[in-house]
């Protein structure tokens, strides 16, 4: 979509962009509660939690984080499995990731909101982030190669 430069996300207090939100694709609803008790226990249940689903695709990101907290839950999304980060303190991104990595939970997509996806529908930025993840595992493969 647009090139940009990626910077390392500190370990800080420090707010990242947006509304805080955590935008959840791709769970079944029988899925959602094991996703809900991992956010519980990294204290971010206090961030709006959006489960969205094939209805919400064509909708622009900025909305989806300002969306009603809970909205899409007891629904199964069809899209590609994701969470998409809105608002959250640095060190809160890094508890996230380093609990569902404890947990082993199935590989999904991960992004933070910017002020350039905050302009984007959800299906552009699953499209943007699986091409993404393609590209990554095909340079890991290619260095495994050599």
């Amino acid at each position: 979509m647009t090139d940009t430069t990626f910077h390392r996300v500190g370990k800080s207090e420090k707010r990242m962009y947006g509304s805080p939100c955590l935008v959840i694709c791709g769970y079944r609803a029988d899925e959602q509660k094991e996703i809900l008790s991992l956010i519980e226990g990294c204290g971010l249940l206090k961030q709006g939690v959006v489960f969205a689903g094939e209805s919400d695709a064509g909708a622009i990101l900025g909305d989806i984080v300002k969306g009603e907290s809970g909205k899409g839950r007891g629904l199964d999304s069809g899209l590609a499995r994701a969470i998409i980060m809105s608002g959250l303190a640095e060190n809160e991104l890094h508890s996230l990731l380093s609990a569902y990595r404890n947990q082993k939970l199935p590989q999904q997509l991960w992004a933070t909101l910017t002020p350039i996806s905050e302009g984007w529908t959800l299906t552009a930025l699953l499209k943007e982030l699986s091409a993404e993840a393609e590209a990554f595992r095909k340079r890991q493969q290619d260095k495994q190669v050599d």
